[in-house]
């Protein structure tokens, strides 16, 4: 893994953007799957302020690692979010935006979104493959919205699973970890001093880290990079990047 330390949210945000945009250098079509949370969005500030015009938007296909089961209206909607932050403010055309639709059936709509993957994608051993995955981890060591409680969904036969917060029971419709691990790059973007011992337990695989699902990020093409900020890396042996 490759793990890239920078001094706060904002630095972390400025340099995941810029790889961001190094990564669809020379292709002709470019297929993420996008990550809610507090950095995510000032990724999307800075893409939105700095690339609008640098980036040839009609080549990114966008999708949603995960997405609350809420309508597109709601605040706790990752595509919300995005919108927001990002769609509104570039030249992105509205059949590249592929969200998930948090407001049907969650079984249904697992389906129905693992179906759109299969048939968008290529695929490596039937598994869909996503040029770049960005995933977020909780203070718990959930990725996705695959929570400890309930590891089980990683391995899942389905594609797309349906989740449940643990506290808040609020459903959610994720990929599981045969997609995670299928992408041809995985990248972390994790800041805050709340994830710090997480972030040593599965960056260092302390004895336990494997009951948290971002221990499972493992992508058969070896790419895989952490963007931390300092507070996030505070507990890592390493050195930065």
């Amino acid at each position: 893994m490759d793990l890239k330390i920078y001094k706060d949210k904002q630095e972390v945000a400025e340099q995941f953007s810029g790889y961001f945009v190094d990564q669809l250098k020379n292709k002709d079509t470019f297929h993420v799957a996008l990550s809610g949370g507090s950095t995510p969005k000032i990724v999307f500030d800075v893409l939105a302020e700095n690339f609008t015009d640098k980036v040839d938007w009609n080549k990114v296909h966008f999708y949603w690692g995960d997405e609350r089961c809420v309508p597109p209206t709601d605040d706790e909607s990752n595509y919300k979010m995005t919108v927001e932050h990002l769609f509104s403010k570039i030249k992105v055309p509205k059949e590249n935006i592929n969200r998930i639709l948090g407001e049907k059936d969650p079984e249904g709509e697992a389906l129905r979104y693992a179906n759109l993957l299969e048939i968008d994608l290529d695929r490596v051993e039937e598994v869909p493959q996503f040029d770049l995955v960005i995933l977020g981890m909780g203070d718990d060591g959930h990725t996705a919205s695959i929570f400890p409680h309930e590891i089980e969904l990683w391995d899942s036969e389905d594609h797309c699973v349906v989740a449940t917060h643990p506290d808040s029971g609020q459903k959610r419709v994720s990929i599981n970890g045969k997609v995670i691990n299928a992408a041809k790059e995985v990248a972390f973007l994790v800041t805050g001093a709340s994830k710090a011992e997480k972030v040593e337990a599965v960056v260092e695989r302390t004895e336990g880290s494997e009951a948290y699902p971002a221990s499972l990020v493992n992508p058969a093409s070896g790419n895989l990079v952490w963007f931390l900020d300092e507070e996030a890396a505070s507990k890592l042996n390493q050195n930065p990047s």
